[in-house]
């Protein structure tokens, strides 16, 4: 029956720390090899004293295969790159720019002003402007007995 001792439980935590430190690097390469393959952009989030900024580079998108919509603080960015029409499918012999329709949905992290969002769409990269809402002081609400 095995015994635990005290004082040598920290040599096993580091033997575990290491174990797991192994296993992330092995995860690392993995997830690197499932970020390159991902069908939707990536984006940068950035948060300023009154407002959120965005950015997602997307180049060969057209503003007009953009749509955007917020809604219950998720903000859903829709887009399409258009495949190129010159190469036949069969052609390729690598194809790792994504192409075709792709939706990235997301989470806010405060209340922003929606009616002051914007977006602009400048050499490949599309920047969203999100505004803070302002903050909304507590309300007291009156206990009525009847």
């Amino acid at each position: 029956m095995p015994v635990f001792r005290w004082g040598n439980a920290w040599g096993s935590m580091q033997e575990f720390e290491r174990e797991m430190d192994r296993l992330l690097q092995s995860m690392n390469i993995t997830m690197r090899s499932v970020r390159s393959a991902r069908s939707f952009p990536a984006v940068n989030f950035y948060e300023h004293e009154d407002k959120f900024l965005m950015t997602a580079e997307i180049p060969g998108v057209q503003p007009e295969d953009l749509e955007l919509s917020i809604s219950s603080g998720v903000l859903i960015i829709k887009g399409k790159r258009q495949l190129e029409p010159a190469i036949p499918q069969d052609q390729f012999r690598r194809q790792e720019r994504m192409q075709g329709s792709w939706e990235r949905s997301l989470s806010l992290p405060e209340r922003v002003n929606e009616e002051g969002l914007e977006a602009e769409l400048k050499d490949g990269v599309l920047t969203i402007t999100l505004p803070r809402a302002p903050q909304v002081a507590p309300r007291q609400i009156p206990v009525i007995t009847s």
